[in-house]
């Protein structure tokens, strides 16, 4: 009995451990098997909008609306290069149900059903209804036509595309006018005050005529202002707002190009050595051609000026086959197909263009008596090439005056008659007058209308997949045993390889230096990177990438280290400003006194229609704070030393006429007025985001 008391005492300690111990298990067997919601918490979530999470489902079905838009549109899917502008839609879309709604509802704004209707049928149409019901011949808006028109939509069917359209544009009116009447809400509530009104007439009007003594910063040697880090933290600092960033990563990365191979372009003629016999045989040529080319003008007509630049003129024989020739990263066989005469003729010559100086007789005749000297030289025996490389005075001069092949109207008619009306190849007795000058002109081609049809089969040069596979390994190769930044680049430095560098990455990228579309790399350094980890192979068409992560920059402020190459210069002027300063505080005189006392670099300018929204001074460049401090003065007063963006200045202030009292000041109210609204639209919408606290982690994803 003892010992079932004992049992009775103790069974609920052991009941309650048991318990333990199966749930612990339950739980880690959970967790382990690879489908517990506790470690796919927040896996599903693209990101964060006004502390709303935003599922991966949520998005997805905003990006199919924006899709069935795209379709509507434009009568196509969306391909894999508009996906990346859908999904941002898809996301702005977001940003606007989830912080600017919330905003617009917390105002109480309201649209009703019948300011929908009004929007339609009403007195204030929306523009988008009266653009599509405008008469294009009287400009003139039909509301008879959309009453018809609806009328017509309710008889359609619910899946009928022009009712899904219509379904889809009245869904977004009342939206799109809550959210015109709030931002007019707020718009409309800034007010300009006369006194503000008075001071943007002052700015505009006020003249002060100033004398001012300016040391520009290169005065002072950067070696001799030692900048120290005290002065950058300094610096840093007082401008730390400037600083301010998104999340951000570096990387550091190489690139194994994917190059055809001796053997893949020996591969491709080969094969196109194959179908020779079979042009030769064809009898229709453009049906072969089209069918055997991975060109677009596999069968076309050309004239001597747009001949393929590979053919010789023993080529064009009807029915001859050429090839295969090397072109490019292209093999081609052409076939002559058929030669005809055209309605266009064409010709190919050289010049030398002999310009007069103006449009006086005596610059003329002295214009043409140097090119019948330059022609006689050339009938002598002389290089024409090297004539025109000596005397042209146009483009060609250094091509030997060689204009080409050109073709009926391409050339002003002087010029053309004569190189047309040549009968033969040679230098044209005399030189031609245009209104350019004079030419001397040798005709390298006479004119001819031939043309040819021509079909060309042409294969291009690509990699075999043995090449593929052969860059994929060594990039492999490379990629094996690195554990460390250090490690990569030795590595790299081994393989022969150029490591480069991209910072400040950020997780929206689609692009990385000179890899171009990169999203991939961009993913793999958002999600799964850490520094100094090592991504694997990355496939980007032409090119194998491997990628390490170097550093790291979480949302906030970038730190000093990273931005003091960027601040240097500033903080370097901030020192060169105090020793500048205190140099200026030592001299005693007139501004020209200082201005020797100080030296060669120091000098003393004028103005006499200096205005406060100029912000900036003669020579001085822009310094608001300069103009601001001269303005501030009484007349005959000097200033201390002022530093600027460009330098250090004194302001002596000559006399300041203030403009007399206006009894309206209703123009610059209005002005004011006007620049405040232009700019409130887009700033509402951006103060909302910056404080909705958007978190953006689509980069799991997409």
């Amino acid at each position: 009995m003892a010992f079932i008391g004992t049992l009775r005492s103790k069974m609920g300690t052991w009941v309650v451990v048991f318990v333990f111990v199966a749930i612990t298990a339950f739980i880690l067997g959970d967790i382990f098997s690879g489908k517990s919601n506790i470690l796919n918490w927040g896996r599903n979530s693209v990101g964060e909008i006004g502390g709303k999470e935003v599922s991966y489902e949520e998005y997805q079905a905003v990006i199919r609306e924006r899709e069935a838009n795209w379709f509507l549109n434009t009568g196509r899917e969306p391909g894999e290069r508009d996906m990346p502008s859908i999904r941002q839609q898809a996301w702005d879309l977001l940003i606007a149900r989830h912080a600017i709604q919330p905003q617009i509802e917390n105002t109480g704004v309201k649209v009703t059903e019948d300011e929908v209707w009004d929007m339609i049928q009403g007195k204030n149409v929306d523009q988008g209804v009266k653009q599509a019901f405008t008469n294009q011949q009287t400009g003139q808006f039909e509301a008879d036509k959309v009453v018809s028109y609806l009328n017509q939509i309710k008889t359609m069917p619910e899946t009928s595309e022009p009712r899904i359209r219509w379904e889809l544009f009245q869904r977004d009116l009342k939206p799109g006018r809550e959210r015109i009447k709030y931002e007019n809400l707020l718009i409309k509530s800034t007010y300009v005050t006369k006194a503000e009104a008075e001071r943007e007439y002052h700015l505009a009007t006020d003249v002060a005529e100033v004398k001012y003594l300016y040391v520009p910063y290169y005065a002072i040697s950067d070696s001799t202002a030692k900048v120290t880090d005290a002065d950058y933290e300094a610096y840093y600092n007082k401008n730390k707002e400037k600083f301010k960033t998104d999340a951000t990563r570096d990387i550091k990365y190489v690139s194994i190009p994917v190059i055809a191979s001796a053997d893949d372009s020996a591969a491709v003629n080969e094969d196109l050595k194959r179908a020779v016999d079979e042009f030769k045989n064809s009898t229709e040529d453009s049906v072969y051609a089209s069918a055997n080319s991975d060109g677009q003008n596999a069968y076309a007509k050309y004239t001597p000026a747009t001949l393929p630049a590979f053919l010789s003129e023993g080529d064009l024989v009807e029915g001859n086959v050429i090839g295969p020739v090397l072109d490019g990263d292209t093999y081609k066989v052409v076939k002559v197909s058929k030669i005809f005469n055209d309605t266009t003729h064409s010709a190919r010559a050289k010049h030398i263009l002999i310009k007069w100086a103006d449009d006086s007789e005596a610059s003329k005749k002295e214009a043409k008596e140097k090119a019948r000297n330059i022609l006689k030289d050339i009938k002598g025996g002389a290089s024409f090439e090297a004539k025109a490389r000596e005397f042209g005075t146009d483009g060609t001069a250094s091509r030997g005056g060689d204009l080409g092949w050109f073709s009926s109207g391409q050339m002003v008619k002087p010029f053309q008659d004569a190189v047309f009306n040549a009968s033969k190849a040679g230098v044209l007795n005399d030189v031609v007058e245009t209104d350019f000058g004079y030419h001397i002109i040798e005709v390298t081609n006479p004119k001819t209308n031939k043309a040819y049809n021509l079909a060309i089969v042409e294969h291009q040069i690509v990699p075999s997949d043995v090449t593929t596979n052969e860059a994929f390994r060594k990039a492999e190769t490379f990629a094996a045993d690195i554990s460390d930044v250090k490690e990569f680049e030795a590595k790299a430095q081994k393989s022969g390889l150029t490591v480069q560098e991209a910072k400040n990455v950020s997780a929206g990228d689609r692009r990385i230096g000179t890899l171009g579309e990169a999203r991939q790399i961009v993913m793999w350094l958002f999600r799964d990177a850490s520094v100094g980890k090592l991504s694997q192979v990355y496939d980007l068409q032409d090119q194998n990438v491997v990628a390490i992560m170097t550093g790291e920059v979480k949302k906030g402020y970038k730190p000093l280290e990273q931005v003091k190459e960027e601040i240097t210069p500033a903080v370097r002027n901030e020192v060169k400003s105090k020793l500048i300063t205190e140099k200026l505080n030592t001299l005693k005189g007139t501004l020209e006194e200082i201005a020797a006392g100080f030296g060669n670099d120091a000098n003393v300018y004028t103005s006499s229609d200096l205005k406060l929204n100029s912000n900036s001074l003669p020579t001085v460049g822009f310094d608001p704070q300069a103009v601001g401090v001269g303005f501030s003065l009484e007349n005959g007063k000097r200033s201390k030393p002022v530093s600027g963006d460009n330098g250090v200045v004194i302001v002596e202030l000559q006399n300041k006429t203030i403009a007399p009292a206006l009894t309206d000041y209703s123009q610059y109210k209005t002005q004011l007025e006007q620049n405040n609204q232009n700019r409130s639209s887009f700033s509402i919408a951006e103060a909302i985001k910056d404080k909705s606290d958007i978190e953006d982690k689509r980069y799991k994803f997409f």
